[in-house]
């Protein structure tokens, strides 16, 4: 039980700070898109959705690997294993930097980034100092320093943001009363490329940091158990890099399947801002992520386990539904979140969250493949996802635009949520309420419907109808799955009554 509780309090460190620095993050958002025209942003979304790829594909499961192989006396010293991870991590890396400077206007070309070569300089360096980030950063979490990787990763965060403000707020506002004062390193028109600028000196500071973990260690290179770990550590490279083309595939594709270019990152800036509404619903799976992966570990050798993943995943589509609900029927005031420049992409918010939800449900879909050690389940579905968005993307963003990339994902995570429940009904059976969940959804989605099909142009009278409309679905939850004499403080208080 005492090692339960302390990965469950590590789990809650490691995961807050995930949370916040993703909040944190996502409140650059606003910034961006009423400081920057919408080609602008799209070049940023496009350029972020290679950087997310690159670093899945650069790091190739050497993270996981290493913690394999560092808690396995036999396989050598978790010194020996850090360091032989490390050496590997840097050749790569280092190959990586050369390949892009050897390469550096070609590679901006197939970018469209002709006018600004510096920015895939900027994005290889931020790849390089991510990468080689990420052992150290592993490293702590396997000496169970987790106040210290949290404080790091904030760190990041608050330096990012930091950086962002100074060059895109305090810069233009000192140039137009005192452009002598910074005239000497500040181009008001850069835009776009102070966003990478301020994610290279964030990455540097960062790694700067990480130093003692890089360097004061007993540095044994091991050719044998390097490739040992590689072995491992190849299967996780394919699942992660299907799993990040899912989500990045169709901001990379898009910019190549618009003839007009300049349109083209015009329209990949409405739909990445917009895209952006949508987190808040990945923020909770992350949240219930977090949460869950120890109620797992927790309970596995409990009798009544199945019965509890049943109960978690009801429970978890109806607060994802509640928060889909709260987000569309208040969507008139937090769309004000983007600049109104990005309004029109406003139609692709109900289809990311419905993706979203299907994307949180196939994750707690996925532990009969992890309990069964059939793991290579998730690299099939993962797979089948990624055959979707590519068809749907290439085949209909030409005719349709960026909805169809809104569509593709819905289809995309539906698809591995639903072979993901077909298969694990048939190795490792659990008795989900499918009535109950199936009367949620369809109460949610006939809410959201009315609120749609009734025109009020009155807003205060439009909120608060959709408001009623929120509190009957509360209504229906308090009555069939949530008594009020079960609620924390308000049941004692009913009690006392």
């Amino acid at each position: 039980m005492a090692g339960v509780k302390s990965l469950a309090k590590d789990t809650a460190i490691y995961g807050m700070s995930s949370i916040i620095g993703r909040f944190l993050n996502w409140c650059l958002t606003p910034l961006y898109t009423y400081l920057l025209v919408q080609a602008e942003y799209g070049t940023i979304v496009n350029l972020y959705a290679w950087i997310g790829l690159l670093l899945v594909f650069l790091t190739y499961g050497l993270e996981t690997g290493f913690f394999r192989f560092a808690n396995d006396p036999a396989k050598g010293t978790p010194q020996s294993v850090y360091s032989t991870c490390m050496t590997s991590l840097g050749v790569t890396t280092l190959l990586f930097v050369g390949i892009v400077l050897c390469f550096l206007h070609p590679i901006a070309h197939v970018l469209q980034c002709d006018r600004h070569p510096e920015y895939v300089l900027m994005v290889a360096a931020i790849i390089a100092l991510d990468v080689f980030s990420a052992l150290p950063f592993a490293y702590l979490r396997f000496c169970q320093r987790p106040l210290r990787f949290a404080f790091l990763k904030l760190l990041n965060i608050g330096l990012t943001i930091c950086f962002n403000i100074f060059f895109l707020v305090l810069c233009p506002a000192i140039y137009k009363s005192h452009p002598e004062w910074i005239g000497w390193f500040y181009n008001p028109d850069y835009g776009a490329g102070y966003i990478l600028i301020s994610n290279v000196l964030a990455s540097f500071i960062i790694f700067t940091t990480l130093i003692p973990e890089i360097f004061r260690i007993h540095w044994h290179f091991r050719y044998d158990l390097l490739k040992q770990i590689l072995r491992y550590s190849f299967p996780l490279l394919i699942l992660g890099l299907a799993g990040i083309m899912n989500q990045n595939l169709d901001k990379i594709l898009y910019p190549y399947l618009i003839a007009d270019q300049a349109e083209a990152m015009n329209q990949l800036g409405i739909y990445g801002a917009n895209a952006k509404i949508a987190v808040v619903m990945i923020m909770f799976t992350q949240a219930f992520r977090y949460a869950y992966e120890p109620f797992i570990f927790a309970r596995s050798q409990s009798e009544d386990k199945r019965s509890m993943y049943a109960v978690a995943m009801k429970y978890f589509i109806i607060v994802d539904l509640f928060i889909f609900l709260g987000v569309m029927f208040y969507l008139d005031i937090i769309r004000y979140f983007i600049d109104p420049r990005y309004f029109a992409g406003l139609k692709v918010v109900p289809i990311i969250m419905m993706a979203e939800l299907f994307s949180g449900i196939f994750f707690n879909l996925s532990l009969w493949y992890k309990l069964t050690d059939r793991t290579q389940w998730g690299v099939y579905f993962s797979f089948i996802g990624l055959i979707i968005i590519v068809l749907m993307n290439v085949l209909l963003v030409p005719h349709y635009g960026y909805i169809a990339c809104a569509w593709a994902a819905f289809a995309c995570y539906f698809a591995m949520m639903f072979f993901s429940w077909l298969f694990g009904q048939k190795y490792y059976p659990i008795r989900y309420d499918l009535k109950g969940i199936a009367k949620y959804t369809v109460l949610a989605l006939l809410l959201y419907g009315v609120s749609s099909w009734i025109i009020i142009d009155n807003i205060v009278l439009r909120l608060s109808f959709r408001t009623f409309l929120l509190l009957i679905y509360l209504i229906y939850l308090i009555k069939n799955d949530l008594p009020l004499n079960q609620i924390p403080y308000i049941g004692k208080l009913i009690s006392k009554k």
